[in-house]
């Protein structure tokens, strides 16, 4: 098939956002064109901890993290840190950050979060079954573990799921024994989400749905876009061997759209965690389900084949390479429950798009009706895929959803 010049849709970003976007357009008879100059889904869509967390509501700025904000990010040891070199790049986002830590705001984005998560698993349904990737699903739920026996029910984080209807049950650590019996004993609490799921294989969902795109038409151009320019009712996309006219262009860039928003006109306050993750190969599953150490920032995913253990937050931008002290940190924390766990087989830093009130950026550009923004979902980007996927759809055929007005890009300028 020879490249097209023309297309309907451009998408810009072939993480998860987009290639859930692509599949769903093409399956509704649109035609779609993929840029990226990576491998499509190699990046923080293949490297996160597997799990679709219906109950994430708690946006990351909350009133527990302001209060311990500078001693968080003054810890070397912290799983929220700085990368100090990119203060003063940084220092902007850091002060809406606080702000939006405040408990009324908090709340008010928790509330937005939850009004998106609502649908994320039905609509994850209709793509794995779009994308014959149902085998690689599981729905065994998520258990974080809380060293605090008190601190399980009587968090911030525990009060807002609770008001907000999320599923949750607090375990005695005899009943997380029970659940998941090769974790050592502890003193503390577990808070076990039911009704979540997780994926076997990152890699292998994201091969599945760029299939599955490609079999109804959408193509796939490895360019970087350096230029977005806007004129009248189409967009013109530039760049290395690029030059392509859009009727509709879909920003999904992830960590890499700040550039391309403002120049549609918007300035949007992006700014990147730096994500990473271990790997250590596994004859049989070590646990049964994703497990999140809460103190320490990360998650303890079986996939196949192997334990993969991601996260924590290193603010710092996409430049720098990885800093060896947050894969030692992954790898101190992780043998605090499995010590006997040869060397690591693989590891991976990675880029979350984040917002300073945890909400993505989803909506028509200001400026231009044919530009439409998907990004900055920051831990949430797996999660919120498919239900994102739902809501471009309908702002591209005019139907603008009232629950899209939470993520409007104009909320940062009223």
């Amino acid at each position: 098939m020879s490249e097209p010049k023309r297309v309907e849709i451009a998408i810009i970003g072939a993480g998860v956002i987009g290639l859930t976007i692509a599949l769903r357009l093409v399956s509704e008879g649109r035609e779609v064109v993929l840029i990226d100059p990576n491998e499509p889904g190699s990046g923080a869509s293949f490297g996160n901890a597997g799990t679709f967390a219906d109950y994430a509501c708690v946006p990351v700025g909350t009133p527990d993290v302001l209060k311990n904000l500078p001693r968080l990010l003054l810890d070397s040891n912290s799983p929220f840190s700085l990368r100090w070199a990119a203060l003063f790049q940084i220092a902007p986002w850091l002060v809406q950050f606080a702000r939006q830590s405040l408990p009324q705001a908090a709340r008010t984005n928790a509330v937005a979060l939850a009004g998106l998560l609502a649908e994320a698993l039905p609509a994850w349904e209709e793509v794995t079954m779009e994308a014959g990737a149902q085998d690689l699903m599981r729905r065994s739920g998520c258990l974080y573990l809380q060293q605090n026996p008190y601190r399980a029910s009587q968090s911030w984080a525990h009060a807002i799921r609770s008001e907000l209807g999320v599923h949750q049950e607090i375990l005695t650590a005899e009943e997380v024994g029970v659940m998941e019996p090769t974790l050592p004993r502890f003193d503390g609490n577990g808070v076990f989400f039911p009704d979540s799921m997780n994926v076997t294989d990152p890699r292998a969902l994201m091969q599945m749905l760029l299939v599955a795109g490609g079999s109804k038409g959408a193509f796939v151009r490895r360019s970087r876009v350096t230029t977005l320019e806007i004129n009248g009712d189409r967009a013109q996309l530039k760049g290395p061997d690029l030059d392509l006219t859009a009727q509709t262009v879909v920003i999904a860039a992830g960590a890499f759209s700040r550039n391309l928003a403002l120049q549609a006109g918007d300035r949007i306050p992006l700014e990147t965690e730096r994500g990473y993750h271990l790997e250590y190969a596994t004859e049989s599953p070590l646990l049964q389900r994703p497990v999140c150490p809460t103190h320490l920032g990360f998650y303890m995913t079986p996939m196949a084949g192997r334990l993969r253990v991601a996260g924590t937050v290193e603010l710092g931008g996409t430049d720098a390479g990885p800093n060896p002290s947050r894969f030692e940190l992954l790898d101190r924390g992780l043998r605090q429950y499995f010590p006997g766990l040869d060397l690591p087989s693989a590891k991976w830093l990675g880029f979350r798009p984040s917002l300073p009130d945890s909400r993505p950026v989803i909506g028509r550009s200001r400026n231009s009706e044919n530009v439409i923004y998907a990004f900055g979902h920051g831990h949430l980007g797996l999660t919120l895929a498919a239900i994102t996927s739902r809501l471009v759809s309908k702002l591209i055929k005019g139907n603008e959803e009232p629950l899209v007005t939470a993520f409007a890009p104009n909320r940062f300028h009223n």
